[in-house]
């Protein structure tokens, strides 16, 4: 009895993929819930915090906390523009996708390449975050080699952790989305309950600081200037929800179920993640101590917790990194996948091969895991990754959130889509567009503290670029111009020449500028 509209179901939606010129390739086994989950992993507010905490609290003390509703705010009004858009195509490759249909080729090319490589370095930043919490949670259960205390040593254990991780994060991809999705649902279960249960603890019975702790800077100046860079952290966090409508070809009834993971994890992120900060800032033994050592979380919940209970808390944590590095390598494979399946990228017809049995691009897989390995050659922290991460990211939203600008003064959506902004849409378009510049400019200001030039990083995982110059530029500005020249020369010499497959626009729907369907 219950088979009949399953298969229906999977059949409207695999019918509705066919009206964009695809085929039915990619598993579709996702409901609303594992869609949300996905998007939340990739959000994973414990996996940003445990990154750049100490940043903020070495920035502006206990008043960077204030940072984390702007940002969710700002973020949120982006999510609202994404959500209507992912209800009008529901395809792999969100920013990519989108640009290609509301605005055309080529400017859907640079996007699709800006945010392709945006997720690669954040692959790698993430990664490099999970032995901040696994390494003093292994050692919490006995392994004592693992380089404490020595920042020589236990850089390179970090190394060899998150190296690891890619490995196994990529063999898990090359494996399904199926499974993908029971490990990010468990995770963030994990992570909900986790984060969320652990910080009430902390208020509850280790509240050295008491909530006034959001007001105390620790002696340290609030300014414009500095609060600018101690939003770096939740900055850091807050994005990738986007990932539930990259996964919309492997979801069930994706023109609903993806716009409500849009939002909901924007929210669920918000929620946990505000809880488990304050959490942290209130049980601070000793802000000054803290903040003048650059205390992270793990830190805090050390000096807090018995030697077997923060052992458990931050194995918790871990596991949620990990969920949270899992979905965004899932997340990029779909966004590679859909600009090779356009033959839009170099080795397109291998990349977009998807395996008749794992129902995966497996060569996109292992390719990404590649390309996320190279920064690890001049390994220097998941704090310096996280900051070229971050500010491409930012940019693909601009450029996806100027697509669709661009193509609501032109009339869309012509259609009702299930979820609609209606005569929002154009005003909350804008408003996440100047949201979007101010944050960009925060990114690229060159500043010791969020985009210090190679020199200005900490020994002994100091960046050095090897060449005298570039030594002397700081680092977003660098990754950002140095990946778009190889993608500008790419698109000149060989891109631009390439037979592209056809855009085939469904009827309702705007056409790209200047371009037939």
């Amino acid at each position: 009895m219950t088979a009949r509209p399953d298969v229906s179901s999977h059949d409207r939606d695999s019918a509705d993929l066919a009206r964009f010129g695809y085929r039915q390739e990619l598993k579709r086994s996702l409901g609303t819930f594992s869609s949300f989950a996905v998007a939340f992993s990739y959000i994973s507010p414990s996996t940003g915090i445990f990154t750049l905490f100490a940043l903020g609290l070495v920035t502006i003390g206990g008043v960077f906390i204030w940072t984390w509703p702007i940002v969710a705010l700002g973020q949120f009004i982006i999510a609202l523009n994404f959500a209507e858009v992912s209800s009008h195509f529901p395809l792999a490759g969100s920013v990519f996708q989108w640009s290609k249909y509301l605005a055309g080729r080529a400017y859907s090319w640079f996007t699709g390449w800006i945010y392709l490589f945006a997720g690669i370095i954040t692959v790698t930043a993430v990664v490099a975050t999970l032995p901040i919490a696994l390494v003093p949670a292994l050692n919490g259960l006995g392994w004592h080699g693992l380089g404490v205390g020595n920042d020589t040593t236990q850089l390179h254990t970090s190394l060899v952790v998150a190296l690891i991780t890619l490995v196994v994060i990529t063999v898990l991809n090359i494996y399904g989305v199926k499974l993908v999705a029971i490990i990010n649902n468990t995770g963030v279960l994990f992570e909900i309950l986790g984060m969320f249960v652990f910080a009430l603890i902390l208020m509850a019975f280790h509240d050295h600081q008491g909530f006034h702790v959001v007001t105390n800077s620790a002696g340290l100046s609030v300014k414009p200037s500095t609060f600018l860079a101690a939003m770096f952290m939740s900055l850091f966090v807050i994005y990738g929800f986007d990932t539930a409508s990259t996964l919309s070809e492997e979801t069930r009834d994706p023109r609903r179920a993806a716009p409500k993971a849009v939002l909901f994890s924007v929210v669920g992120a918000f929620i946990i993640g505000g809880v488990f900060l304050l959490g942290t800032l209130v049980a601070i033994p000793n802000l000054g101590t803290a903040v003048k050592q650059g205390w992270g979380p793990a830190q805090i919940i050390e000096a807090n917790f018995s030697h077997p209970f923060a052992t458990i808390y931050l194995l918790v944590v871990s596991a949620a990194i990990f969920v949270c590095c899992l979905s965004i390598l899932a997340a990029t494979i779909r966004l590679s996948f859909g600009m090779a399946r356009d033959n839009q990228l170099p080795f397109s017809k291998t990349l977009s091969r998807v395996s008749p049995t794992l129902h995966t691009p497996v060569w996109t897989c292992v390719v990404l895991a590649v390309l996320a390995a190279v920064p690890f050659i001049q390994y220097s922290g998941a704090g310096t990754i996280a900051i070229a991460a971050t500010g491409m990211i930012y940019l693909s939203y601009f450029l996806g959130n100027l697509a669709i600008l661009l193509a609501r003064l032109r009339g869309w959506p012509k259609t009702l889509a299930p979820f609609r902004l209606g005569g929002w849409g154009i005003v909350v378009n804008v408003i996440g567009l100047l949201y979007g510049v101010a944050m960009i400019v925060n990114f690229a200001w060159p500043r010791a503290a969020s985009n210090p030039e190679p020199k200005q990083t900490a020994a002994p995982a100091q960046l050095n670029f090897h060449v005298g110059f570039l030594n002397d530029i700081p680092i977003l500005w660098t990754v950002a111009i140095f990946i778009a020249l190889v993608g500008a020369l790419y698109y000149v010499i060989t891109g631009r020449r390439k037979e592209f497959a056809a855009v085939r626009v469904p009827a309702e729907e705007a056409e790209p500028a200047g371009e037939a369907a």
